[in-house]
């Protein structure tokens, strides 16, 4: 009688054989092994979630930028002197 270990093994390269004739039979046909062991990488591969697609924020140009920011610094500063004189 054969080793147990051994109906383990030939039923793993049996089950495996199949999964390579399924995936054989939906790409169309026979392969080279090469393209059958890459289906198979990318269908035993996890899927690879996208990272949160960022919203598009529209930029304000630089000079447009720079001058808000240049206002806000002036106003800062009136305040600043008004509260000092009063």
């Amino acid at each position: 009688m054969a080793q147990q270990s051994n109906k383990k093994i030939k039923r793993r390269r049996r089950a495996d054989y199949l999964k390579r004739k399924k995936e054989q039979a939906k790409l169309g046909g026979t392969l080279s092994k090469a393209t059958v062991k890459k289906a198979a990488k990318k269908a035993n591969a996890p899927a690879k979630t996208k990272p949160a697609a960022k919203k598009a924020v529209k930029k304000a140009p630089a000079k447009k930028a720079a001058k808000k920011v240049a206002k806000k610094v002036a106003k800062k500063a009136a305040e600043t002197d008004e509260t000092s004189e009063g």
